[in-house]
């Protein structure tokens, strides 16, 4: 075997060794998404802004994007659907934004999307727990209001009908809430849990937010970054300091192959920086709210360092 072939062979490896580790000890599930699926009930994947002006001037409409898998508006949409009483997320919409976000990663070409798979691993985890609770009504243990009432202040909730809703897996909290009462969490080894799962999500949430932050930044002056560059700069900051030797290494060969600016353009349907700026803002918005109230329920029950 030749040095090219030899190296070629390294390459492989390493990314499918990423694939199987990416989000820190990575386990091996086959189970198939069987949470009822989210419905959306803006059909035609037009979102209004987050302040709910009325009016054409008050009114920001995100088209779908023609001949895409990904399609940046759902992804918007389900993302401001996840908020839901005074502090808490509604893990539907939640894993609805993580199946648009894993689009998003294999757009980015078959060695980016290496990285997606461990992550429909973890939501399908999810999935299962919520199934499973679903046909043992007496395992949920929890009502997600006696956790976190909604607040008909704020009226933060996007769902008419969440309030109604008391499955142990409806939201972040009431996970938290009945796998603590089911002794389901271990803070010492390894579990099968769902706040584990919820966390290993979590850390890779913030990796998206900071990449996308960063590719919406328009430098005043100097030139403007390359994705692979930016992509890799959130990474050192964030899921590198839970990965191996190994693992980071892989993901830098990954982020090599990441596509140009101008591609990230045609995946939301804008013409230039500015326009891809104004959309990842909203995107980046919305992600920040869901990972600060998610943030918050793990720092308060001392699960962000679960093994």
């Amino acid at each position: 075997m030749g040095v090219k072939s030899k190296a070629a062979a390294a390459i492989l490896v390493l990314l499918l060794f990423l694939g199987s580790l990416w989000l820190h000890g990575g386990l091996d599930y086959h189970w198939d998404s069987c949470l009822k699926g989210y419905n959306q009930a803006n059909k035609l994947h037009q979102l209004y802004n987050s302040s709910g002006a009325e009016g054409a001037e008050g009114r920001q409409v995100l088209e779908s994007c023609p001949g895409q898998t990904f399609q940046v508006s759902l992804l918007l949409s389900h993302l401001l659907a996840a908020p839901a009483y005074d502090s808490d997320v509604l893990l539907q919409p939640y894993l609805a934004s993580w199946d648009e976000l894993v689009r998003f990663m294999e757009a980015l070409g078959s060695m980016v999307g290496l990285i997606s798979k461990e992550i429909e691993t973890k939501t399908s985890i999810i999935r299962q727990l919520a199934r499973l609770s679903e046909e043992s009504p007496e395992a949920e243990l929890v009502d997600v209001n006696s956790v976190n009432p909604v607040s008909t202040e704020l009226g933060t909730t996007n769902d008419p009908e969440a309030s109604r809703h008391t499955g142990a897996y409806h939201s972040v909290h009431s996970m938290i809430a009945a796998e603590l009462n089911r002794g389901l969490v271990d803070f010492k080894l390894q579990t099968d849990s769902g706040c584990r799962t919820l966390l290993r999500l979590h850390r890779a949430l913030l990796w998206l937010k900071l990449f996308l932050q960063k590719l919406a930044e328009t430098p005043v002056t100097g030139r403007l970054r390359s994705p692979s560059e930016l992509c890799r700069e959130a990474y050192q900051s964030t899921l590198a300091n839970h990965h191996t030797w190994y693992v980071r290494r892989a993901a830098e060969l990954a982020f090599i192959a990441m596509p140009e600016r101008g591609f990230f353009f045609r995946l939301v349907c804008v013409q230039d920086q500015e326009g891809l700026s104004m959309v990842l803002n909203r995107v980046v918005q919305a992600i920040g709210e869901v990972y600060d109230r998610t943030q918050k329920a793990l720092e308060e029950n001392g699960m962000l360092d679960l093994p």
